[in-house]
């Protein structure tokens, strides 16, 4: 069983309620029960918050014992070259994630600081960006399973 940990940045607690039109009406808690649901065979977990250093401290409490981290860190990729090196100290891969296409948005949300020290970027799909980056970490681990064989 592969343990992911699925970490959102700030005002993510809002989805559901901060701009629907971008977001949509779907709060993650009820998205994540979904993912669930389709993955049992997963152990997902679960953080969110709106401290940068949070979010830091549990890329480093998790990143050498998970799996894989999903990261949406919100506008936080856009400013946080601690995130990126917090990301660039463990050895989980971790792939970035955007709800909505940020190359569709303004100017300052167009570059990451986060993107080059990611294993991989999904953006632009709703929240199915998140599914879609757990399919990737399944590869991956599958791919690093096959190659110790």
């Amino acid at each position: 069983m592969l343990n992911i940990m699925i970490i959102n940045g700030p005002n993510l607690n809002m989805l559901g309620k901060r701009e629907p039109t971008i977001y949509g009406s779907q709060s993650f808690e009820e998205y994540l029960d979904i993912l669930k649901e389709k993955y049992p065979d997963l152990n997902l977990s679960y953080f969110q918050s709106n401290v940068e250093g949070e979010l830091i401290n549990v890329i480093q409490e998790t990143g050498f014992i998970c799996d894989g981290i999903v990261l949406n860190a919100g506008a936080y990729t856009h400013t946080s070259l601690a995130i990126a090196d917090a990301i660039r100290s463990i050895n989980c891969p971790v792939v970035e994630v955007h709800i909505s296409n940020v190359h569709k948005r303004e100017e300052v949300r167009h570059h990451s600081f986060l993107s080059p020290a990611c294993r991989g970027v999904i953006l632009g799909f709703g929240m199915d960006s998140y599914r879609l980056a757990l399919e990737a970490l399944i590869q991956i681990n599958q791919q690093r399973q096959d190659n110790e064989c």
